[in-house]
């Protein structure tokens, strides 16, 4: 496991970057990096709950929040993939990386800006495309944060 971690600076309050984050009609925008298929979230938002990102194929993965201080810092631990709508949480290859933390952070600096930091652990082989997603992704929540007008 490697842990990579992406920081970008927003002029913007934090709940607004947060709602970016995790509203439905923003959160596909920036995670269209990630892959072709535009992935949603559907969470309880409950420490210990359950929490996918999956396609509208219901394809994706399953975590759990480990940690959540809203708008201040969210982590998630990855637990499986999800194909079909079944869970995979107990096949061999799933359990060398099961647990693996995603950590959100908004931290106020002095200016009044927030610095967004990302913290994630992946399989070295996911490295590129962890790599462009976040730093397109995070260039996306600044720009959407940084709109007067955006409605959030």
């Amino acid at each position: 496991m490697e842990t990579l971690s992406y920081n970008i600076v927003i002029r913007a309050p934090k709940q607004k970057i947060w709602d970016i984050l995790w509203a439905p009609e923003t959160y596909t925008k920036w995670t269209q990096y990630f892959s072709e298929e535009p992935t949603i979230i559907k969470s309880d938002w409950k420490v210990g709950g359950r929490t996918l990102f999956v396609d509208h194929n219901n394809n994706g993965m399953v975590a759990t929040i480990s940690n959540l201080d809203e708008p201040n810092e969210v982590t998630f631990n990855h637990l499986g993939i999800v194909e079909n709508g079944e869970d995979d949480i107990e096949s061999e290859k799933i359990k060398q990386w099961s647990g693996a933390p995603e950590r959100y952070s908004l931290i106020l600096l002095d200016d009044g800006s927030v610095k967004l930091h990302v913290e994630i652990q992946i399989d070295p082989e996911y490295r590129e495309v962890m790599d462009r997603g976040f730093t397109n992704g995070l260039q996306t929540i600044k720009k959407l944060a940084e709109e007067k007008e955006f409605p959030v």
